[in-house]
């Protein structure tokens, strides 16, 4: 079931399509010249029990795939990368990712994506992969959510699933200044993963990723650790030319039509970039932020897994 009110599906569908000329007309010059932003959108749950902010149903979500499929090219997050450094012109295209894992995804989600050659990056939290207890935040909504198992993990990195780390314990890592605690969040997880499944981890995902919960530490803690990027998910999208080190997400909730209104670019919403990165590793921790107020805001209140 969808978590938007009827009525205000219906204003957002109106939205959408009386905006829909000023988006084509404004993406076609842009791709003409590599110049359209890329969005990279971001799931949690795919499950039909246990509804929360951050479960999706499996109908909704195949109807999501099925109109990206239709509309954008659905392209590896590394595929996003290079698109954005080199300025690539192109067909509009979008790049699947999951947080936390569930064990839930495995049932239909994943599978789907495996079965039509999709690619998507997957970011799992390693304690709750290596006990199987359930995240503090399907605790708090009173749910049975299981993680992910490792033996999933590795039929998906088996699958062409990318694999990225998402913390050890789905931590904020936003005020953490102490080193050793955030070298076993950020690289820890990655050595055990790179061992266990017996295959490269190159992406970081913050927990919560909000602008709040970023640390510069960390930014520099996973490219020196060997990461070739790190993604938060506030709401940005990725402007061509710049440094794809930090990678911004943008939500996705279980209704079709704000999925349409944020990958199409909802010009409500564009803003300059959140940072302006420069070119070398140290400048690129978290770069030199832009004042909060020319941030970009996302359309609705965003998922707090």
């Amino acid at each position: 079931m969808s978590n938007i009110s009827p009525w205000k599906t219906t204003l957002l569908s109106l939205y959408y399509h009386a905006s829909r000329p000023y988006r084509w007309w404004n993406r076609r010059n842009g791709q003409a010249v590599g110049g359209a932003p890329m969005p990279v959108v971001f799931y949690h749950r795919v499950a039909d029990v246990g509804s929360t902010s951050w479960t999706i149903s499996n109908k909704t979500f195949i109807k999501q795939i099925d109109w990206l499929q239709k509309h954008f090219e659905i392209i590896s997050l590394g595929e996003a990368q290079r698109r954005i450094r080199h300025r690539l012109a192109g067909p509009p295209a979008v790049t699947l990712t999951f947080d936390d894992g569930y064990s839930e995804n495995c049932q239909s989600a994943i599978p789907y994506l495996i079965e039509n050659k999709i690619p998507c990056t997957y970011f799992a939290t390693l304690k709750n992969i290596l006990d199987g207890s359930p995240f503090e935040h399907d605790i708090a909504a009173g749910i049975d959510a299981p993680p992910n198992t490792m033996d999933q993990l590795r039929d998906m990195a088996q699958a062409g699933i990318e694999i990225g780390t998402h913390c050890h314990n789905h931590i904020d890592l936003g005020g953490i200044t102490d080193r050793r605690v955030l070298y076993d969040e950020v690289v820890g997880p990655r050595e055990v993963f790179e061992k266990e499944l017996k295959t490269s981890v190159r992406y970081f995902a913050f927990p919560f990723a909000q602008y709040m919960n970023l640390n510069s530490d960390v930014f520099q803690l996973a490219a020196d650790a060997g990461y070739e990027g790190v993604v938060s998910g506030y709401g940005g999208y990725n402007w061509p030319a710049t440094d794809p080190f930090h990678i911004e997400r943008v939500p996705v909730n279980n209704d079709v039509i704000r999925l349409k209104n944020r990958v199409t670019i909802d010009p409500r919403t564009v803003r300059p970039p959140r940072f302006r990165c420069a070119d070398t590793i140290l400048d690129r921790q978290l770069c030199t932020a832009n004042d909060t107020n020319n941030a970009m805001a996302p359309l609705e209140t965003q998922a707090t897994a």
